[in-house]
């Protein structure tokens, strides 16, 4: 193979609303596995007999496959090319039979380590999914719909995220579903709310899958200036050169997410046993006082999902107004502020008040870092880089798995509701470190 030429560049067409939403279409289903996954996965170890310093070293299954299958992903979809499912469409139908499967599985889990093993198939399905459709935005549109294109996937994660993890709510309070089961069983309410995930993760991706044109090889040259995209190939060790060559943009990007996501993993892994004990006082797993706020938890994620669902379609002008940089600042230090607050609140319903808060975080979170990568990358390497990226969200997480038992054990007397604020302090320095991230393309933002 020989390295590209580069020629002169043609400007991608300016896509429909409508073709941004069908590409888009499948996160919908991937965020009904994530959000079940967050909401979740902590409850079901819990119930299968962890206890609260064990959920970090459980869950460390999810970001370690993470860190493994997205720059793999990326590397082989960057140099596939099926002449009916494209580019990155081999690799969403994939992963959602992977995941679909994997979420029946997961709430039948009969003890504490098939459910831990289970977490590992169905996030590393997930992935497979996932790292596809961040590089389908910007392999198919031109810089100024960039920020749109990200802003839809967070409509559809938002829009997703508040069915799914408000889903057991609703089955048991709306349909009269069980919430409660014997010890060392999962109730019926969690359950079919998987079975209605997994559903849902695969119609999503079809219609995406279907509905979606990819630019064929010799379009995609046109479009990136390269007269030959084929890259000389060293095998999968190109991985860890173009690791080494990242751009300086994203290695700026990399700190800023390290904070962020370690902040998320604080309140994914601890807001259940906080607020169950914090606000709920009781950290008896079988009783209804307890259920009744795991299941409120997921009513607080519904609520932080959808309200980052409805400032999607207006990050776009914000950051057209403000630049991509000043709004995720502004909506970090917002979303921290919000998760220290937690500590402060003894009324469930008030709860709903810094969900807002973190929801706008959440919103920024799953755009503008996305849109200010995009236009640092190579186009040819978009997959791998897109990949790679995602090691600067794993490798907290990594890092808060192995330590947060640990840190809530030895200071925090076991009291997950300092790890909410510690997180929330995190997600704060995220925000401040935005500010020496160089944006290369923030002027090509169309509202």
């Amino acid at each position: 193979m020989t390295p590209s030429t580069t020629v002169a560049t043609l400007e991608k067409p300016t896509l429909s609303f409508w073709q941004i939403w069908n590409m888009n279409f499948g996160f919908l289903g991937i965020q009904f596995g994530f959000a079940l996954q967050n909401a979740n996965t902590s409850r079901i170890f819990e119930t299968l007999g962890a206890s609260v310093d064990d959920i970090p070293i459980l869950w460390i299954a999810a970001p370690t496959t993470g860190l493994l299958v997205q720059p793999i992903v990326g590397y082989f979809s960057d140099r596939t090319w099926h002449p009916k499912l494209g580019r990155r469409r081999p690799f969403f139908l994939i992963g959602a039979i992977l995941a679909s499967i994997a979420l029946v599985i997961m709430p039948n889990s009969p003890v504490l380590w098939i459910a831990a093993g289970t977490l590992w198939i169905m996030d590393a399905s997930i992935n497979i999914s996932m790292e596809p459709f961040r590089a389908l935005v910007a392999d198919m549109l031109p810089s100024k719909q960039r920020t749109m294109g990200f802003a839809v996937q967070t409509f559809f994660i938002g829009v997703g995220a508040v069915v799914a993890s408000a889903l057991p709510y609703m089955l048991a309070n709306w349909f009269d579903v069980a919430n409660t089961a014997p010890e060392g069983y999962i109730p019926d309410s969690v359950k079919w709310s998987f079975y209605l995930g997994g559903f849902a993760f695969f119609t999503a991706v079809i219609w995406s899958v279907l509905r979606t044109r990819e630019y064929p090889p010799e379009e995609f040259r046109r479009y990136n200036g390269e007269e030959d995209t084929e890259l000389v190939d060293e095998g999968i060790g190109q991985i860890f050169t173009d690791f080494v060559k990242m751009p300086k943009t994203m290695l700026q990007l990399a700190v800023v997410q390290f904070f962020t996501w370690f902040a998320l993993f604080c309140m994914w892994l601890y807001t259940t046993s906080a607020v169950t004990s914090h606000v709920y006082g009781t950290t008896d797993t079988t009783s209804e006082l307890y259920n009744e706020g795991a299941n409120w938890v997921g009513v607080c994620f519904a609520v932080y999902n959808g309200f980052s669902a409805a400032l999607a379609f207006l990050l776009p002008r914000m950051a057209k107004s403000l630049g991509r940089k000043r709004v995720h600042l502004i909506g970090l230090c917002i979303g921290g502020l919000s998760l220290i607050s937690i500590y402060f609140i003894q009324d469930p319903n008030l709860l709903l008040i810094s969900m807002l808060g973190v929801g706008f975080a959440w919103a920024s979170i799953l755009t503008m870092p996305y849109a200010i990568l995009a236009g640092s990358l190579p186009p040819s390497k978009m997959g791998i880089y897109m990949g790679i990226f995602n090691f600067f969200i794993v490798i907290p997480q990594i890092i808060a798995s192995g330590t947060l038992g640990l840190i809530s054990r030895t200071f925090f007397d076991n009291q997950a509701i300092y790890v909410l604020m510690l997180g929330g302090a995190a997600m704060i320095l995220a925000g401040l470190l935005v500010t020496f991230v160089d944006d290369m393309d923030d002027e090509a933002v169309e509202a």
